[in-house]
């Protein structure tokens, strides 16, 4: 399929995502044979997320992530997910009013290119399968970095892509045929998964967005290969 410009990547990811919210969760675990949690665990250990932190959640979809930070932080501990569709933050609402940990989570809709918070206000902050799907990577990783405080971790966990002989054909073909149609017959929008393989072809190599983080201000910066490099972990730091 043809991507959507840059103008017009914003209106049709938003409407995307609406089409898919009540089936992203599900569509998830099977594309990633259950390993999503696995890899959230992993850049949270790599955003040195701990008890009592407040944290960001940039582009938290369904709130996954995010629930999965406010474990970590603890109830002294705080984290507030933004995204911009309204629908996958409705699933997002739903989840974390039946969690054990609703008083610590804010979930609010928002632009991940014009972050509503002052700068230095968060310890951390986290982008999971976000970066992709934003008009301009570079201004996303700006604002992460300017409302991060001196000292902290911006980190990021998406797609990414292998380099190892075999595999990483046998990857892009899994990724281009049994992909979209398990998004047809699971969440009924097979272009939504169509999207997601020639957004990822389309995306940064992980060593790439590596260097994307450093020419965005951030130091310390390193990429982690999960999976044979089917996903990649990017982290980088705010200087003190």
């Amino acid at each position: 399929m043809e991507l959507p410009s840059k103008n017009q990547k914003e209106r049709y990811v938003r409407e995307m995502f609406n089409g898919i919210a009540r089936r992203y969760d599900v569509m998830n675990t099977l594309m990633s044979f259950g390993r999503d949690k696995a890899w959230r665990k992993f850049a949270m250990r790599r955003a040195r997320i701990q008890n009592g932190m407040n944290v960001l959640d940039v582009c938290c979809g369904t709130a996954e992530f995010t629930l999965e930070i406010a474990g970590t932080v603890g109830p002294s501990g705080h984290v507030t997910g933004l995204d911009f569709s309204e629908e996958m933050l409705a699933v997002g609402e739903q989840k974390v009013k039946v969690s054990d940990m609703n008083k610590q989570i804010e979930l609010i809709q928002g632009n991940a290119m014009a972050l509503p918070f002052p700068d230095n206000s968060f310890d951390a902050a986290t982008v999971g399968w976000g970066l992709r799907n934003v008009p301009d990577i570079d201004k996303t990783l700006q604002e992460m970095r300017r409302v991060v405080k001196p000292g902290g971790w911006v980190v990021s966990v998406d797609m990414a892509k292998p380099t190892a002989p075999v595999f990483k054909q046998v990857y892009w073909l899994y990724f281009n045929w049994l992909v979209p149609l398990m998004g047809k017959i699971t969440a009924k929008r097979k272009s939504a998964y169509q999207y997601l393989h020639d957004s990822s072809k389309e995306f940064d190599s992980q060593q790439q967005l590596t260097q994307r983080f450093a020419s965005n201000g951030l130091a310390r910066t390193a990429f982690h290969n999960l999976m044979g490099g089917v996903v990649a972990v990017v982290e980088g730091q705010k200087e003190d």
